[in-house]
């Protein structure tokens, strides 16, 4: 891609987030993205129809990389997870998934946040939250899910993305490898027991 292609883009992008977080999206127009990018309208009709286009680009670019990780994803085994939580090694696939979202993490902030996209939430949820419960659960539940299956797969995904969410609006304060340890925490803790690492 041309430099100077990829250059605008990089400050559109700077420019959403940056007004995303002051504004939130519904506030924002195409003009004042122009002139926070410092480019002009001709620029941003080359590449985008709309504002609404820009943000569905820069959700779509996050959820073809998160398409990668989910391919690991999807020969993750209990077993496997237990092995590392034994030793108390952060899983590397959980490491990876935090290191992105770390690089991302100033995009996902703004659109998971009160001025951003209601809808990229549970796209967040279903490509990474709900294939990594689905991942680990039994073989048998995992080709023939039953209400209760789906319940709990839908329970723990919504917890894994609050998870990321408190993560990412708490500064991401944590290493990846630590939050990490925190995911495969959060995934054998029994009501009752002593919260810690």
């Amino acid at each position: 891609m041309d430099r100077r292609i990829t250059k605008s883009k990089r400050a559109l992008r700077t420019a959403l987030i940056d007004l995303m977080e002051e504004r939130g999206f519904d506030a924002v127009s195409v003009n004042d993205l122009c002139a926070r990018a410092d480019l002009n309208r001709g620029t941003f009709y080359n590449h985008f129809r709309d504002k609404e286009d820009l943000l569905a680009a820069l959700e779509d670019e996050v959820m073809a990389d998160l398409g990668r990780i989910q391919e690991q994803m999807a020969s993750l085994t209990v077993r496997e997870l237990m092995k590392y939580r034994v030793r108390k090694v952060p899983l590397p696939l959980l490491v990876n998934l935090f290191d992105y979202l770390r690089e991302q993490g100033d995009f996902l902030h703004a659109v998971l946040g009160p001025g951003g996209d209601v809808r990229f939430g549970p796209r967040l949820r279903d490509a990474v939250c709900t294939n990594l419960i689905q991942s680990i659960l039994h073989e048998r539940y995992r080709n023939d899910p039953t209400p209760f299956v789906e319940y709990y797969v839908a329970f723990f995904a919504s917890a894994y993305l609050g998870v990321i969410q408190r993560w990412l609006e708490t500064g991401m304060q944590e290493d990846s490898e630590e939050m990490a340890l925190i995911a495969m925490r959060l995934f054998f803790i029994k009501p009752g027991e002593s919260i810690t690492l």
